[in-house]
């Protein structure tokens, strides 16, 4: 069975756990700007983890299913659906209303969306061309729409607000690490980071945030031979202004590194959008273990 993109919103995109295992030959990952809202939403409707998820930024599509279905939505709030389970029938039409707070929601649909499959994964890299955003006639084909029995004790641990994710309106503060090249900056650098808020430019993406703020200086210049590029790594410039590599990242890159934020904290940043911003704040490897264990429990 399928469900139809009736109108497709600003960018829609389907998205699963991600390409990984190709980053040496230069593949990116791609996968959820918020992994923990993608998780969730296929937790809520019995899907595996990493099964693909509609990604929808700011503005939402209208979906018209052909059969019945339990549909998960996490992640941003839009005033007539916020971090809900649904249950439609065949016919039915699902759509969003005014965005709340929080940039990007996770459409879950049990069965799960079963688009062609590149490198392993059905997640979509736009600038590669691995598949592309949706647009208003696509028809998405999905998976066995049965629901394990199991998916309700998820609903029922969620269904209180007061126990749904944070979600950002307009800033958030995310903890970082120490960055693989830490030493190449000025003394004081990382005490910059943290001094004041940086606000995302318009020029940002799925790749990276640029962002504007206090300026970073280098001790040792900006330029370094390439290296891995991990999610959420703080790349610095030689304008002193980082750029918070996100979801869509490049495999290397040739700026030093200050800092990277914590797994934990991603979802955070993933939820932040042009003209937000955002605050880091170091902490040891220790507070990053100990928070992810807290986010897993």
């Amino acid at each position: 069975m399928r469900v139809r993109v009736n109108k497709a919103g600003l960018l829609t995109t389907v998205q699963d756990g991600g390409r990984w295992g190709y980053q040496a030959m230069g593949v990116p990952v791609a996968g959820p700007m918020d992994p923990y809202s993608h998780r969730l939403a296929n937790a809520l409707v019995g899907n595996d983890e990493s099964a693909a998820t509609l990604e929808v930024t700011l503005v939402g599509p209208e979906l018209e299913f052909q059969d019945e279905r339990s549909v998960a939505v996490v992640g941003a709030e839009f005033e007539n659906i916020a971090n809900a389970v649904v249950q439609v029938k065949a016919g039915e039409r699902l759509s969003f209303g005014p965005r709340v707070r929080g940039a990007r929601a996770y459409v879950a649909i049990s069965g799960g969306i079963e688009t062609p499959v590149i490198l392993g994964s059905r997640a979509t890299h736009l600038p590669s061309g691995m598949g592309r955003a949706l647009k208003a006639g696509d028809d998405l084909p999905l998976g066995s729409g049965q629901r394990p029995a199991e998916a309700g004790r998820y609903e029922r641990r969620h269904e209180r607000r007061d126990e749904r994710p944070e979600i950002p309106n307009g800033r958030a503060t995310v903890r970082v690490l120490r960055g693989p090249q830490a030493d190449r900056f000025a003394a004081g650098a990382l005490e910059a980071l943290q001094s004041a808020p940086y606000r995302i430019g318009t020029d940002s993406n799925r790749m990276g945030y640029r962002l504007s703020g206090p300026r970073l200086e280098h001790a040792a210049g900006a330029d370094i031979i390439s290296d891995a590029t991990p999610l959420g790594s703080l790349q610095v410039p030689g304008s002193g202004q980082p750029i918070l590599l996100m979801a869509d990242r490049q495999t290397t890159g040739g700026y030093a590194k200050i800092a990277t934020v914590i797994a934990a904290d991603i979802r955070l940043a993933g939820q932040l959008a042009p003209g937000d911003e955002i605050r880091f704040a170091l902490c040891t490897p220790a507070e990053a273990l100990a928070a992810l264990k807290a986010q897993e429990q």
